[in-house]
């Protein structure tokens, strides 16, 4: 595998499980056991009820492209010859918003509101990013 030049996630304590899950090629987030809300990025209190009773469930993987922006400037020295490339804020089913990128799929055909699925990337034999394609 030749060396992955962007830049990679700092794994901590808290995402681990998200990370590990990625890895497996599963789609999981944290989820209140009180009030059943999702999310994302994973903090030690529910942002809605306040409770610490977590789990780590699977999510269907689906949403849609809430919102998008094409980057024109290497901001990373890897992404250099992807340049322009998009960066996608993906709202999923379950309600948490992410922000990926896409693949199989031109710039130009992107849309707000376009359905997507995730896909995973497996850049290094640590890390494994989730991406999302149309649907």
């Amino acid at each position: 595998m030749p060396d992955y030049t962007k830049p990679l996630p700092v794994i901590t304590q808290d995402s681990e499980p998200y990370w590990s899950a990625a890895k497996a090629h599963e789609f999981r987030m944290q989820r209140c056991t009180d009030c059943g809300k999702f999310r994302f990025p994973p903090t030690h209190a529910c942002w809605y009820c306040l409770s610490t009773n977590t789990e780590w469930a699977e999510l269907s993987g689906r949403g849609t492209v809430w919102s998008f922006t094409v980057m024109h400037q290497p901001y990373y020295k890897g992404f250099t010859d992807e340049l322009p490339y998009a960066v996608l804020v993906v709202e999923l089913e379950e309600g948490p918003r992410i922000a990926s990128n896409i693949v199989d799929c031109k710039r130009e055909d992107i849309r707000i509101g376009m359905p997507v699925q995730v896909v995973f990337d497996d850049v290094t034999p640590e890390v494994t990013l989730p991406k999302f394609r149309p649907v």
